[in-house]
């Protein structure tokens, strides 16, 4: 029942999904990793990707994972507070309210990018890495956490935090 009730909310906020692979898009061309191909949203698993060339070095590959997690959280912030300024409840207030909790749904890394993400972080580290290796190791490790309490709706508690960001940035 469970996993029905996931499929629908990712289903429902599948605008999320859409800011996610342009997060991921984004990062790689900031980055300079040349992208091969985007699937923005599909019905299948994983619901979209993005393909692109190996990247050379760790902070590419920190970046591309993290794009997501920035852009989606930046993107639930902006919309719910240009929804809390809209002067009536209209249907404009409630269209930039879904696309805002979407993208908050969707913020954290998903399962591939957390995996990608913590080997290479772990194979830095292994070879010696640098502080900033160091100083990327508790964020990298902090995804894989909050990756692990999906489960339990973690990423909606989260997009329950940025809406509270937005009205105490209204306000």
């Amino acid at each position: 029942m469970l996993s029905i009730l996931n499929w629908l909310a990712s289903f429902v906020t599948f605008p999320g999904v859409m800011f996610h692979e342009w997060a991921h898009k984004v990062f790689c061309q900031l980055s300079g990793v040349r992208v091969l191909k985007v699937v923005y949203f599909r019905f299948g698993n994983p619901l979209g990707f993005v393909s692109h060339e190996e990247s050379r070095h760790y902070f590419q590959n920190f970046w591309i994972s993290v794009g997501p997690l920035i852009i989606n959280s930046l993107v639930a912030v902006l919309l719910t507070s240009f929804a809390l300024r809209v002067s009536d409840k209209s249907r404009i207030f409630f269209l930039l309210l879904w696309l805002a909790v979407s993208a908050g749904m969707h913020a954290f890394p998903s399962n591939h990018d957390v995996r990608h993400i913590s080997a290479a972080s772990k194979t830095a580290l292994q070879s010696g890495g640098s502080w900033l290796h160091y100083l990327s190791f508790p964020l990298v490790r902090l995804m894989v956490f909050a990756n692990a309490l999906k489960f339990f709706w973690f990423d909606f508690v989260y997009t329950m935090l940025l809406v509270a960001v937005a009205i105490g940035l209204t306000q």
